[in-house]
């Protein structure tokens, strides 16, 4: 766990693949717990820390989490997260099929599969779905993969994994998405590259951004 920004209201920490953002059925120490941690100690705090959980990523995912350090924080992070206040950029590794600078608007609906842990992506809205809206262009590209820059307009489940597999263009590692194999350490090549809000309390502008993961590729793309 890596700590890049931090004050008395708010912490942003880079996650690594293989993280969870809270605890799960697996029992597995998730990262909310380390950052907690880290601020027991770092202050000495004697008692309980309050950490408040404003977003999460996909456990193979890694890039920016932010957390809320005070109720105050949360109460309005929550808030700029569900209208749209938060902007969160992604980068994700695809199979090469366009030329840098090509990009699109994408609509699709999605519905959620529970057992699955899945989402199917529709062309129409069907019953149970939900409207989901990205838009992403081409940065950069290798002889077989694309870097595609992705802005999440809404926030669904699985949103960028599954509307980018729908028009064949799976994200390198990620198996349920249809890559036809995983990438050597169980991650999938997608990461929370950028965030950028306003404070809730003090106002100021906060722009953070996460380096790019210690793998081959992603280094290539530098």
């Amino acid at each position: 766990m890596t700590v890049l920004y931090e004050d008395n209201h708010i912490i942003i920490v880079n996650k690594q693949s293989g993280e969870i953002v809270q605890g799960d059925k697996t029992g597995d120490r998730p990262l909310s717990e380390l950052v907690k941690d880290y601020l027991k100690e770092k202050y000495h705090k004697p008692g309980a820390v309050f950490l408040g959980v404003t977003h999460r990523l996909d456990r193979p995912v890694s890039g920016l989490v932010v957390f809320a350090r005070t109720s105050k924080a949360l109460s309005r992070l929550n808030k700029m997260f569900a209208v749209g206040q938060v902007h969160k950029t992604y980068w994700a590794i695809t199979p090469l099929t366009h030329r840098k600078g090509q990009g699109e608007s994408l609509t699709h609906w999605l519905v959620r599969n529970e057992k699955q842990n899945k989402s199917y992506a529709y062309d129409h809205e069907v019953p149970g779905s939900k409207k989901a809206v990205l838009s992403y262009r081409v940065i950069g590209h290798s002889d077989r993969y694309q870097l595609l820059e992705v802005q999440l307009m809404t926030g669904r489940h699985h949103q960028i994994r599954c509307q980018l597999a729908a028009i064949g263009m799976p994200i390198k590692g990620d198996l349920k998405y249809g890559a036809p194999r995983s990438n050597p350490d169980g991650s999938i090549s997608l990461l929370s590259r950028r965030v950028a809000f306003t404070h809730p309390v003090s106002g100021a502008q906060i722009s953070v951004e996460a380096p790019l993961p210690d793998d081959p590729l992603w280094q290539a793309f530098k």
